[in-house]
């Protein structure tokens, strides 16, 4: 195990790599191509009759939330009336299902936008909702790696991948270029919505351009929506939305808000409970803890979702069970219904109690948001099969990863490299 040299990884709680191995540097996403994901979908979905028109999305270069909204603008429906299952990246080539309400295949025939295509393949019953997927394949190619003894860092990876790796939720999870969901999420949760409008709408992030940089700027200083309308672009549609609410309702924080998708909304105080869990993990490998080797108190999560304890008594059947890969060490991430006090997770409870957001906290934003926060337990370690091959200095990686798992996550343990690298 080493830690990580990186500022941004250790803001996100990402402080550890589980190899000693050096890292092979390079680059991911040099074009889209490089970043293939498929989703897989569960059979439940789909069928011959239903409201819900189910479609295979493919697209290039577009973060979902966006496409989604331009999906909707060209069929001239709402947003809520489309769903899906897994949110993918942007920088990169993705394959995943949606679902859209009582629109036709006719309709989607005749759409037309760049580097998106929708096939229809079936009706439904049932909105596509978040996790209604059995996993992502992943084809990735990381670019102008180190030379050196490339072939056999990228074996000594490979074996480790199939025993453990922090489990850790990926940069994309907190925002690629602008890292500060979490931080929005907080805020949120601490029923700050000024602030939170403030620091989504106003924090400038170095790679934005100089321009956008100046604008949000001026924003957070002055709070005049009116002048950062003017300066913002106009693809920026979510800090746009809620500018425009702000000048027609000036002060209404919350409001303005309530102008993002409600997915989008629901994401802030996700990424929150996801930066929480990322300290745990940390906390925990800090602590000199394993992914693999559980102690009394440990919390273990099975496939059916059943959770149980280590215990001294039990500590040798955990850890054969755990050998076998039929549970797995988890940590908590908090919610509005926590099942009792979650044992192990004593750097959560402290940094939740520095920040004086408590369960009740939770259900506020739960019912602001309208979504549910519930507490659940994850897995901290992740295991896959790698597939990897060098060519020159190039690396690819064919694996695949059960749902909320972030290829990311695979992809940093070869590199070592400075994140924006892999953005």
């Amino acid at each position: 195990m080493m830690e990580s040299p990186y500022a941004l990884e250790r803001e996100l709680g990402m402080q550890y790599y589980s190899t000693d191995t050096p890292g092979i540097g390079g680059t991911l996403r040099t074009v889209p191509e490089d970043f293939i994901v498929d989703e897989i979908p569960l059979d439940r979905k789909g069928g011959a009759s239903g409201p819900y028109l189910i479609c295979r999305l493919t697209k290039s270069n577009w973060e979902l939330q966006h496409a989604v909204k331009e999906i909707a603008r060209r069929l001239n429906i709402s947003h809520r009336r489309i769903g899906w299952a897994g949110t993918k990246d942007r920088n990169a080539r993705t394959t995943q299902l949606i679902s859209l309400y009582k629109v036709t295949p006719e309709e989607i025939a005749r759409l037309h936008i760049k580097d998106i295509s929708l096939e229809g393949i079936g009706q439904s019953n049932e909105q596509l909702s978040l996790g209604d997927l059995g996993g992502n394949r992943f084809e990735i190619c990381i670019r102008d790696a180190d030379p050196e003894e490339l072939a056999g860092r990228v074996a000594a990876v490979t074996k480790t991948t199939a025993q453990a790796l922090p489990n850790y939720f990926g940069l994309q999870r907190f925002g690629v270029i602008r890292p500060l969901t979490h931080r929005v999420g907080e805020l949120i949760l601490r029923g700050e919505y000024e602030q939170a409008v403030a620091v989504y709408v106003g924090q400038a992030f170095p790679l934005e351009r100089e321009e956008i940089r100046n604008a949000r700027t001026t924003f957070r200083e002055t709070r005049d929506a009116a002048v950062a309308l003017r300066e913002l672009p106009v693809q920026m549609s979510f800090e746009r939305s809620m500018l425009s609410y702000l000048q027609a309702r000036p002060g209404d924080y919350a409001g303005a808000l309530r102008q993002l998708p409600p997915k989008l909304l629901s994401m802030f105080v996700s990424a929150f409970q996801s930066y929480l869990f990322n300290y745990a993990l940390s906390h925990r490998l800090a602590a000199g803890n394993t992914l693999a080797d559980p102690v009394p108190g440990d919390r273990l999560i099975f496939a059916n979702g059943r959770t149980d304890m280590a215990t001294a008594a039990n500590l040798a059947a955990v850890t054969l069970h755990l050998a076998r890969g039929r549970c797995s060490i988890a940590l908590f991430m908090p919610g509005r219904d926590e099942p009792g006090a979650p044992a192990g997770d004593e750097a959560t409870r402290s940094m939740l109690a520095d920040l004086r957001i408590t369960p009740d906290d939770f259900r506020k934003a739960s019912v602001f948001v309208q979504t549910k926060f519930d507490g659940a337990w994850r897995p901290i370690a992740l295991r896959t099969t790698v597939d990897a091959s060098v060519q020159d200095t190039g690396v690819s990686l064919r694996f695949t990863l059960p749902p909320g798992h972030y290829a990311t996550t695979v992809c940093r343990e070869y590199m070592k490299a400075d994140p924006i690298k892999m953005v």
